[in-house]
């Protein structure tokens, strides 16, 4: 089943979950903006993606570290990356939190992309059920 749901949503599923983890990553750097040594984390979602549709012969696999808790290759701390501060603070942490809120919107904007391609295909599918008949 999940090959046939793979076929039809194509990566955009996957990336939906890449995005949904970055925007996580990205809300515990604003959170942690005044820690002192806390350094900024990212998702490498070229590198995420890129290993999910088996560019390196790898595909998406999943596990189950706890019960009832599902998780990614893309979900785990290899995938995330130091974020190159622009302007070192005194105190070590990394997060400029203009930047983090930037990337916070656009990441948004990218994980609504992913969820109305989704929702096109369902519609589409829908409609094909159907028999051109919307309802």
């Amino acid at each position: 089943m999940s090959n046939t749901l793979d076929n039809v949503f194509g990566l955009n599923s996957q990336a939906l979950e890449v995005w949904q983890r970055r925007s996580e990553v990205i809300a515990s750097n604003i959170a942690n903006a005044d820690t002192p040594n806390y350094q900024a984390r990212d998702v490498d979602f070229r590198q995420v993606l890129q290993q999910a549709s088996g560019g390196d012969g790898q595909t998406l696999a999943l596990s189950a570290p706890s019960e009832g808790q599902v998780s990614t290759t893309a979900q785990s701390a290899d995938a995330l990356k130091y974020r190159v501060p622009l302007q070192p603070s005194m105190d070590g942490n990394t997060v400029d939190t203009q930047v983090e809120q930037s990337a916070f919107a656009s990441n948004m904007v990218h994980y609504q992309a992913s969820l109305s391609f989704i929702n096109s295909t369902i519609q589409t599918l829908r409609l094909a059920i159907n028999g051109g008949e919307q309802s």
